[in-house]
């Protein structure tokens, strides 16, 4: 996947190439023969010193959204350094670029929008698709991004101001697993909003009129699916932060016709059923023996609760056996049978019990882990804390909402409240948290660690689907990589610091997968994982 970017450019026009800029990092035989003599500052510095000088700018700004700014700028100037910042030092920036910062940029799109990046697909773009696609001036695309932007994170309806969230995705599939930026298309389906208070701002970007609904947003993402299909048909889709009756629709309409998923529905699931297993090396609980409860019932739950059960189906328990080990608590309290007026997605996870609050649920199934998804923050009380504590000698608790203002408790009441013995990991960073026995570092249930890999994986080996065996090797490859040292301090995932070896690894297990299950199309090499790495795109110049 290396780049085949112009390189005819010299001179001025070479310096405004981001893929081609190296700025200040030319040496001096190279300003002679590109004709930048003139054009920049006498000292040519290495990219270790250049990236230096980045994040000495970037702490000085005074908040995170000023941060964003500055790094969105840098990967419009000069991506190879700003890839090479983002992966060298990825603890500090993954939490700017993308959750929980990319929360506050979506919510101020508009309003910060300096250079565009992707592809923006409106309604009146209806019989054009295709046509619009050869704007784009990237002719092999192999991953795309999109969203309508009616369910950005936690925060609702931002209309075409979610394009931040397929940008921000992205950029960490090239930083976390390689995949060259210029394969890489971010998609905003922009179909109006429903926002009210987008609407009545002057500075909003987006189609200015109420959302698309019903036969004709489906005729319109058919025909960009088509158009992709004809324009790139090597490429991934990946759904991205829909509304979750359409993030279900969307997956079962097109996932047995084209190579695609939906991240916030499996990305989430093999992500959070990795922190499972690792989870059990603490607990000395096996999958099988544990008892599942799910606060919400929307796509990060159900998607979860449906990849715990293709888990335990390979471990060899029959299906209906493995729900009945998943109680599912919405808005109206347990979802039993007799109440039948909960999402069909859920129907499975229906209990054959009488209706019940929360609280009483979790006295009634004696839980082992209890998984927040319900973009409510608060959910998790001191109260259902120290329940759960009551009931388990190592409780377990994943609070998943994002951004950290939606998360269900934070990571020092999940400890105060357990008393020290919380096996704790959240869907946004909380810092660490001192004790007698040192540092107890929560874990952050992050989708990056999963889907970069996954997509790597699947393109590497031109699978036709992804299916739901890849994302339960994924999860196990992932849980693979987890230290004892990592578990001793409370952490259910790996260090971030070595998050491209994982993606690797989570790659090399999605391709084995689609080879076992007979959907990879490309020869199988010697060594799946040799192949895989020597796709991998590098941003050290």
């Amino acid at each position: 996947m290396s780049s085949n970017h112009d390189t005819s450019l010299r001179g001025y026009g070479l310096l405004r190439d981001p893929r081609l800029n190296r700025s200040t990092a030319f040496t001096r035989e190279e300003r002679e023969r590109l004709g930048l003599r003139g054009l920049l500052p006498a000292a040519s510095l290495t990219q270790e010193l250049q990236v230096e000088r980045v994040l000495e700018n970037l702490r000085r700004k005074e908040t995170d959204l000023e941060r964003y700014i500055f790094l969105l700028a840098l990967q419009a100037r000069n991506e190879r350094l700003f890839y090479r910042t983002l992966l060298d030092h990825v603890e500090e920036t993954m939490p700017l670029v993308y959750t929980p910062t990319v929360g506050q940029a979506c919510k101020e799109f508009s309003h910060i929008f300096r250079d565009t990046r992707g592809l923006y697909v409106t309604a009146d773009d209806r019989g054009d698709i295709r046509r619009l696609l050869d704007n784009w001036p990237e002719k092999d695309v192999r991953v795309i991004v999109i969203t309508d932007g009616e369910r950005i994170l936690g925060l609702g309806d931002l209309g075409a101001n979610g394009m931040g969230i397929p940008i921000g995705k992205l950029a960490l599939y090239t930083a976390l697993a390689g995949v060259d930026p210029q394969h890489c298309l971010p998609v905003q389906l922009d179909i109006g909003t429903d926002n009210e208070t987008l609407r009545a701002d002057p500075l909003y970007l987006g189609v200015n009129q109420p959302r698309l609904r019903g036969d004709e947003y489906d005729t319109l993402f058919d025909e960009f699916v088509a158009a992709i299909q004809d324009a790139y048909p090597r490429a991934l889709i990946q759904f991205e932060d829909f509304l979750t009756p359409n993030a279900y629709r969307l997956l079962q309409r097109y996932r047995e016709r084209v190579l695609c998923f939906n991240d916030d529905i499996q990305g989430t699931a093999a992500v959070v059923l990795a922190g499972f297993y690792a989870a059990a090396r603490i607990t000395d609980r096996t999958l099988a023996d544990t008892t599942f409860m799910f606060l919400g019932a929307g796509s990060a739950a159900s998607g979860v609760a449906d990849l715990v059960v293709t888990a335990l189906v390979a471990d060899g328990m029959t299906e209906t056996a493995a729900r009945a080990r998943i109680w599912v608590v919405d808005s109206k309290g347990l979802v039993v049978r007799n109440r039948r007026t909960f999402k069909p997605r859920i129907e499975h996870y229906a209990q054959d019990k009488p209706s019940m609050s929360f609280m009483d649920a979790i006295k009634a199934a004696r839980p082992d882990v209890l998984v927040g998804a319900t973009a409510q923050p608060g959910m998790f009380s001191e109260e259902v804390v120290r329940l759960m504590s009551e009931i388990n000698d190592r409780p377990v608790i994943f609070a998943l909402s994002n951004p950290t203002s939606r998360s269900e408790c934070t990571a020092d009441e999940a400890y105060r409240w357990s008393d020290g013995r919380i096996v704790f990991a959240s869907g946004s960073p909380f810092p660490a948290i001192e004790t007698d026995e040192g540092p107890w570092r929560p874990g952050q249930a992050n989708n990056a660690y999963v889907f970069p890999g996954v997509g790597l994986g699947a393109i590497g080996c031109q699978a036709t689907t992804v299916t739901d065996r890849m994302f339960l090797a994924a999860a196990l490859a992932l849980a693979g990589t987890v230290e004892s040292a990592d578990l001793q301090h409370g952490t259910l995932f790996p260090s971030l610091t070595g998050i491209r070896e994982v993606s690797l690894t989570i790659a090399t297990a999605v391709a084995e997968s689609a080879y076992a299950e007979g959907v990879a199309m490309a020869p199988r090499p010697d060594s799946l994982s040799d192949h895989l790495a020597a796709l991998m795109y590098s941003p050290t110049y």
